[in-house]
């Protein structure tokens, strides 16, 4: 989402005659997109600002993202303008009665894509779960979700540029509700509303599905508690849909998701997965796990190194506890020394390693389509539908594959990804 946001910011400036500096040094302006998730994004975000006030001639800072109340007073007097992602027009434009009546209008900007292949897609912004560790609901708001002739009209402008992947972006897309031309607030949709004249996401990706070309789709974030069996259907009919599951468990332990309020149990969760793999080939499912929360014991610590074992995730994302202002867990004290959190975690990272290479290892021998996105003198590096990363080694030619699919046949596998032939 951030990515995102900054190529809209990106673009922006370019509308304001700005141009892209060659780096930091030469930059009259730095716009930082912030991340308040851990604490160790912001520990570099006051680094980054530090560093570009100790430049002979320091550009001015303007700061947007996810970012505290406690650290936007820190920050004020350290950065030239704070701003939220959604009042963007209002710093370059005079503000107009459309502009603040619609918290999406950032999202009309048309972005300047960083990639020339790849694209992000927001579908909806802010969300609704307030899960105890995490401040995004505080600072993103509620969920919105983007009206779908919107969507559409940006994804049928990228495949008539050839686009060859393009990203649908929420924090919970699951739970995505939307009208063709109005954005949806999903907390104020009563329990009686019929939901029949509304789009859900299933149906989203098969109006997407059906723009004619060449492309794979793909979505981040999933909630396990809103995914749908009509998903799963829908992605396991699909020609275009990735399969591919970014699925956070944070933790396998209930007392623990209870006290995250993550609202789904272990035991939904595997049957989840289990549903998953039993109707989609080929599906890579990874995850987020956070460890050393306040009072978490050894033994449900273990539970969640159980439960990773016997999922066999093909990647997963695991964090250090750090307490978020706002949340519900910022109340309690943060009684896990770092020591032990460090401990966890690479008891966890050593799973991952041992269930990702038995995963990976099934592919040898295989052919199957990659996306290559780098080129270097001696090596292609892409990935696969199921967004395994692949490199494959070649002798260079003045042919470029970047932006391409082509034929990989696999041939090594290790823990992070493939290794293939063309």
């Amino acid at each position: 989402m951030n990515k995102s946001d900054s190529e809209r910011i990106a673009a922006m400036l370019e509308k304001n005659n700005y141009k892209k500096a060659s780096s930091k040094k030469a930059a009259d302006i730095v716009v930082l997109v912030a991340c308040s998730v851990r604490q160790s994004a912001v520990d570099r975000l006051y680094s980054q600002i530090n560093q570009l006030k100790k430049e002979k001639k320091p550009p001015k800072i303007f700061l947007t993202g996810c970012i505290s109340l406690q650290d936007q007073e820190k920050l004020r007097k350290k950065v030239d303008i704070i701003f939220n992602i959604k009042n963007l027009k209002k710093i370059f434009e005079k503000p107009t009665k459309k502009h603040l009546s619609s918290p999406l209008e950032y999202l009309k900007i048309k972005p300047i894509y960083s990639s020339p292949f790849s694209a992000f897609v927001p579908i909806s912004t802010g969300c609704n779960n307030f899960c105890s560790y995490c401040i995004v609901p505080y600072l993103r708001g509620p969920e919105i979700c983007r009206p779908v002739k919107d969507i559409l009209e940006e994804i049928r402008g990228l495949i008539k540029k050839n686009y060859k992947e393009i990203t649908l972006l929420g924090q919970n897309v699951n739970s995505y509700l939307s009208t063709n031309y109005k954005p949806t607030f999903l907390l104020k949709l009563s329990a009686g509303k019929d939901k029949s004249k509304y789009i859900d996401f299933p149906k989203l990706l098969q109006m997407i599905e059906n723009i004619p070309g060449n492309f794979w789709i793909t979505f981040i974030s999933n909630h396990p508690k809103d995914l749908s069996l009509k998903l799963i259907e829908t992605v396991a009919k699909s020609k275009k849909i990735c399969p591919y599951f970014h699925l956070p468990i944070q933790s396998g332990d209930n007392e623990i998701l209870k006290l995250m309020n993550r609202k789904y149990t272990t035991q939904s969760y595997e049957n989840l997965v289990s549903l998953i793999r039993q109707k989609i080939k080929d599906v890579s499912i990874s995850t987020d796990i956070i460890v050393g929360l306040p009072n978490e014991t050894k033994k449900q610590f273990q539970n969640t190194a159980n439960l990773m074992e016997k999922i066999s995730f093909d990647m997963a994302y695991i964090a250090r506890y750090s307490p978020r202002p706002c949340t519900a867990l910022a109340k309690l004290k943060d009684n896990i020394s770092d020591q032990e959190k460090m401990r966890r975690r690479k008891i966890l990272e050593n799973i991952l390693k041992k269930t990702a290479l038995s995963n990976n290892l099934k592919y040898i021998g295989r052919t199957m389509d990659a996306l290559i996105v780098e080129q270097t003198p001696t090596a292609l590096l892409g990935h696969l539908k199921n967004q395994k990363h692949i490199l494959v080694p070649y002798k260079k030619d003045k042919s470029s594959f970047v932006g391409q699919f082509i034929k990989t046949k696999i041939t090594k596998a290790t823990s992070w990804g493939l290794e293939g032939i063309f």
